[in-house]
């Protein structure tokens, strides 16, 4: 029978355990990653669960499986996991920027933004190791509200109770098409016309299918792509066409090789915003980010 007085049924150190059981999938794999012996992880989970009253684990010689009851806790030993590091980084941080501060950001963004922006960053914040994850903005908000990252630079608008959003800047979006193509109209009357995109819960995929239907253009074949390079390769190779900011074709694609389409300014401005939790406390290393970041206005 589950034990409802959770007070006294775990203890910290006993759910981070679990959840890097859970996690890397084995007792043997978490020994190995905690730095420390197999036994100790076993009486961890052992002790929680027996303060449960209930099973989270069911052991085999392949690993250890969730079981429901583990399944349910999951979520709630990450985020325990994931404020404990939070506490103990607010501990450590004297106000001087430095230690890990893990940051996501759009692909789009990464390429045409962020370089000399991290590299200024980087020159005046020596002590700071900056690690940056990119993905899509569904991916990086919800990493953001899972507290995997401090904060990421997605397309806006995002709204979420859980967040604060800062705008950065506006981008223009284009229809990227191959060279052939010279207008909008000529693009949609393709008969084999195909979208070339990102996975889903890329922000510029939702857009173009938008766009396509305000048009009357709707259930068009899709080419799905992992990188902005095969983008735009298989965009240049007359495979389809796709929506990105216009500066990424003219910076990363010269030569004629790809056709840019000017859109009405109300189909093509998006606003790029930076996203952190609201009860988050922004490490030093993280107010430096932001101030740095609106000084130089991601010009």
């Amino acid at each position: 029978m589950c034990s409802s007085d959770l007070s006294d049924a775990m203890e910290s150190r006993d759910l981070a355990t679990f959840a890097a059981v859970a996690r890397l999938g084995g007792m043997g794999r978490a020994a190995r990653a905690l730095n420390t012996v197999q036994s100790n992880i076993t009486q961890r989970v052992r002790r929680l669960e027996e303060s449960l009253g209930v099973s989270l684990f069911e052991r085999s010689r392949s690993g250890a499986r969730l079981t429901p009851a583990g399944r349910r806790l999951v979520p709630y030993a990450q985020r325990l996991e994931a404020l404990l590091e939070e506490a103990a980084r607010a501990a450590c941080d004297d106000g001087e920027p430095a230690g890990a501060l893990t940051i996501g950001s759009l692909e789009t963004t990464a390429a045409l933004r962020l370089a000399p922006l991290l590299a200024s960053y980087a020159a005046a914040n020596p002590k700071v190791d900056l690690v940056l994850r990119t993905g899509t903005t569904a991916e990086l908000v919800e990493r953001v509200l899972e507290r995997d990252l401090e904060g990421a630079l997605v397309a806006g608008p995002v709204n979420h109770p859980d967040l604060a959003a800062t705008v950065l800047f506006s981008e223009e979006l284009a229809l990227l098409s191959a060279p052939r193509h010279r207008s909008i109209s000529a693009i949609l009357q393709q008969p084999d016309l195909r979208m070339v995109i990102l996975r889903a819960g890329c922000s510029y995929r939702q857009r173009l299918e938008e766009l396509l239907a305000r048009r009357g253009v709707v259930g068009l074949r899709r080419l799905e792509f992992g990188t902005l390079e095969a983008i735009l390769g298989a965009v240049s190779a007359d495979l389809g066409v796709t929506l990105m900011p216009a500066a990424l074709a003219g910076k990363t694609w010269r030569g004629g090789r790809i056709a840019v389409h000017r859109l009405p300014t109300a189909e093509a401005r998006v606003q790029t915003v930076f996203v952190r939790r609201r009860d988050m406390v922004s490490s030093s290393a993280l107010v430096a980010f932001q101030n740095h970041v609106t000084r130089r206005k991601l010009r």
